[in-house]
């Protein structure tokens, strides 16, 4: 089996105004780096538009229809400070909750056709910032959150969404709090956007793990933080399937971070996470792109990231 790679033309689309750091340019930047030839075994697969049912696994029913009703014709809906919609960015936020599932439905299917041994979604907008109730931070709809309770549908009762994106995941974590057999576990800059992600926020049944990062930390402090506390959580959660929200603005080189990672740190990350798939989900993994707002250092982690997919 392979590594899946869902893409499509519209999450080059999503509109954004102009000098706003979540642009076209990063889904083309990704794009390009995945063209190499080192990357020519990907199974690539368009994604697919998520039903109303799979965004309201995590999203109220009167939160997804908000959201149709107020992507606009033309011109561009603000929704936030910093979050807003086009006439395209409707789809291509179904479409990326949809190539997310997609992902999953594949590792699932052992042996079968369309089966994969993971998957990596290169989608724009990210997600993991939007909350049951409220978009927020770029982001419509919790694609990894969505992705990992879709797994409960092929039989997983216990999932988790690992995430290393330099912002704190306060939609994800707001979407599991409550879920006994929902894991997450965040490696973030404090303090940073959104504000959330404090080490003692654990969740009702403890399936929250927070590991703040100082401003300016690096590689060190990274790997220990998912060494010593996150990948011994995980191993003990003993989850079925595993989402990772893969946020690459932890690089030094982005303008939004002011963490020291590399594209080294995001591949190690990645391989560690890996290992505890194959030993406790079946491989079972599925990733979905996040932030990263350097071009070059976006692409170059992104290449890091799906070479130790395809390694794994």
């Amino acid at each position: 089996m392979t590594t899946l790679l869902f893409s499509h033309p519209v999450f080059q689309r999503h509109e954004v105004p102009p000098g706003h750091v979540e642009h076209a340019g990063r889904y083309a930047a990704v794009d390009e780096a995945l063209r190499a030839e080192e990357f020519a075994a990907l199974d690539r697969r368009l994604a697919p538009l998520a039903t109303p049912e799979q965004i309201e696994l995590v999203h109220a029913e009167q939160y997804r229809l908000a959201i149709e009703e107020a992507a606009p014709e033309a011109g561009l809906a603000q929704l936030d400070a910093d979050t807003f919609m086009g006439p395209s960015s409707l789809e291509a936020a179904l479409r990326a909750v949809g190539g997310a599932c997609a992902g999953v439905d594949a590792v699932f299917a052992a042996g079968a056709s369309g089966a994969a041994a993971n998957a990596f979604v290169a989608s724009r907008p990210p997600g993991h910032h939007a909350e049951p109730l409220r978009a927020m931070g770029f982001c419509l709809f919790n694609t990894a959150a969505i992705a990992a309770i879709h797994a409960r549908s092929h039989g997983a009762k216990r999932v988790a969404v690992l995430d290393f994106d330099v912002h704190h995941g306060n939609g994800t974590q707001a979407a599991f709090w409550d879920d006994e057999n929902a894991f997450y576990a965040s490696s973030h800059e404090w303090p940073q956007y959104p504000g959330t992600g404090r080490a003692e926020d654990r969740g009702a049944f403890d399936n929250i793990i927070n590991a703040p990062l100082a401003t300016g930390e690096g590689s060190e402090v990274f790997r220990r933080a998912w060494g010593e506390i996150l990948l011994p959580a995980l191993s003990d959660f003993d989850p079925d399937c595993i989402i990772i929200s893969a946020g690459f603005d932890a690089h030094h080189a982005d303008p939004v971070g002011r963490l020291k990672l590399d594209e080294a740190d995001f591949s190690w990350a990645t391989t560690e996470i890996a290992a505890i798939a194959k030993d406790k989900a079946s491989g079972r993994l599925v990733s979905v792109l996040e932030g990263g707002y350097d071009l070059a250092a976006l692409a170059a982690s992104a290449a890091a990231h799906v070479k130790a997919l395809i390694a794994a």
